[in-house]
């Protein structure tokens, strides 16, 4: 990291100067990181995906959100211009702020008895289903602690990962899961014509309540799939 230039940067964005080294030392902490867990990997050859599991870490040893540690390091691919990891943070950072996490009742067809047990330990809503149910490890605990099936976990789970998507929220992440397009790996695999043409056929068969997906819906929503981060894993 160009420290002297970062700074400088930082200093030019209007940054006070103990945000400025505050800054500075969280993207430090992340090189430390790379450089411990990925074989000397530097801050420049990071993936979306190292970046997923730094947070993870972080938020597992501090039983705290990331948001400071990505809004930090936004700042630091801004400054080196690369687009897809300064996304990949704002993501992150945006499915951790509380005001605009979406509560898991607002999902279609969710069962408000399983609702209420995650509630009993924390959970609300899907920045929170997400944290607790990253692996299969952690959905099986969580079923265990609070009696809500493993398979309501990972349903509620996938969920709350599709609604990552801009636009696909209560009904939308649910037509996608029961249409069988329920992950983001599944959803990126497509082309745009496809994917549309399997979710116009699984409405006009089912009678499913929601609207079938634009194609320039379908579009975005593929082009997206494809850029996000992976926070869970599936397998």
């Amino acid at each position: 990291m160009d420290e002297t230039s970062f700074r400088v940067f930082l200093k030019r964005s209007g940054r006070a100067p103990h945000m400025v080294q505050q800054v500075v030392l969280l993207v430090q902490r992340f090189a430390v990181y790379l450089q411990s867990q990925h074989e000397g990997k530097g801050l420049d050859e990071a993936t979306p995906e190292d970046l997923a599991a730094y947070v993870s870490s972080v938020e597992e040893e501090r039983k705290s959100s990331a948001k400071g540690h990505l809004h930090a390091i936004a700042y630091y691919y801004e400054f080196t211009g690369n687009k897809d990891l300064r996304r990949a943070a704002a993501e992150l950072r945006r499915s951790r702020i509380e005001p605009a996490a979406f509560p898991l009742r607002s999902f279609l067809g969710v069962n408000p008895a399983h609702l209420e047990q995650l509630a009993a330990v924390g959970i609300r809503n899907a920045p929170q289903m997400l944290q607790a149910g990253r692996t299969p490890g952690d959905r099986q605990e969580l079923a265990t602690r609070t009696g809500v099936p493993l398979e309501t976990i990972l349903e509620l789970v996938k969920l709350s990962d599709l609604a990552r998507l801009p636009g696909v929220k209560g009904i939308r992440a649910r037509l996608y899961l029961d249409a069988g397009v329920d992950t983001l790996d599944k959803i990126a695999a497509y082309e745009p014509e496809a994917f549309r043409a399997r979710i116009v056929e699984f409405v006009e068969r089912t009678g499913f309540v929601g609207v079938a997906t634009l194609p320039a819906e379908a579009r975005s929503t593929i082009k997206t799939a494809r850029s996000l981060p992976r926070l869970v894993e599936f397998e």
